[in-house]
């Protein structure tokens, strides 16, 4: 006699890139919500490295990012922008930092989040090497993390926070088959290569910057050109207009923890919003 196996159907996990400041905070408080229900959405994670005046996070925004439906908050290498950061890596089970940090460093480098009657969910943060700040080989962070977690859950994410496309890349090819998806942070540009590896690992080089667009990357346009044209130090203010959330929904199916689809997301704030 034939069985028929019921298919699960796959998880449905959003990743939010860098939220900026005051703007990105709005975005993600007013279209999360939408966002849940048009995807059916099952798992949230949201980079908030400049959540806090466009540099840092606090635990007063990090409270901000998780009421409005954020499941883990991502970091990278302005983790130590703001003091306050400190009480996070003590406290909150659902904060990561870049897991290549120092041996002794406070904090976590990943987490397992368990919703509901989802299976759980790994989240694993690393930060490149090239033009960043020295910090310890993330490749070998990522072998040894991954090997911790599958024995938790088929389902693991990763934030890769790096500055070259070619270091995001060969973290995704490493990964794959053993991460369900790698997405890239740091750039706040959403790049268009979104895609699933052969071993059945999402991958999208950044996720884009959830804030606003009318600036460069996020802060105030005429202050950085004058640090261009002059050299001499300038105040970088968060910039205010055209207020967006980027980033990616990725299907992943349960029993195999590969991911089925990825699909990009960008929806900007309505102008009666971005004024309030």
């Amino acid at each position: 006699m034939a069985v028929c196996l019921r298919r699960l159907p796959p998880v449905k996990l959003l990743f939010i890139g860098d939220i900026v400041g005051k703007p990105g905070r709005k975005a993600v408080r007013y279209f999360l919500p939408r966002l849940r229900e048009s995807h059916n959405l099952d798992f949230v994670v949201a980079n908030g490295e400049n959540s806090a005046g466009g540099s840092g996070i606090t635990p007063a925004t990090a409270s901000e990012i998780f009421e409005a439906g954020v499941d883990v908050i991502t970091c990278g290498d302005h983790l130590w922008d703001q003091r306050e950061v400190v009480s996070l890596l003590n406290n909150e089970p659902r904060f990561v930092r870049p897991d290549n940090y120092p041996v002794g460093i406070p904090g976590q480098g990943y987490c397992v989040q368990k919703i509901a009657d989802l299976p759980p969910v790994g989240v694993l943060n690393l930060q490149g090497q090239t033009f960043m700040k020295p910090i310890e080989n993330p490749f070998f962070a990522a072998e040894e993390a991954v090997e911790e977690l599958q024995k938790q859950t088929k389902i693991i994410f990763v934030d890769m926070h790096a500055e070259t496309t070619s270091e995001k890349i060969a973290m995704g090819r490493f990964l794959d088959g053993k991460v369900s998806a790698v997405i890239g942070t740091h750039t706040h540009v959403q790049t268009a290569d979104e895609q699933i590896f052969p071993g059945g690992t999402a991958f999208l080089c950044d996720a884009g910057c959830t804030g606003p667009q009318e600036s460069i990357l996020g802060r105030e346009i005429e202050p950085i050109i004058q640090r261009f044209l002059t050299h001499q130090p300038q105040r970088f203010g968060v910039a205010s207009k055209r207020v967006t959330l980027n980033g990616a929904v990725v299907e992943i199916d349960e029993s195999s923890g590969k991911a089925l689809h990825i699909e990009r997301v960008s929806e900007m704030l309505p102008d009666s919003q971005t004024e309030e």
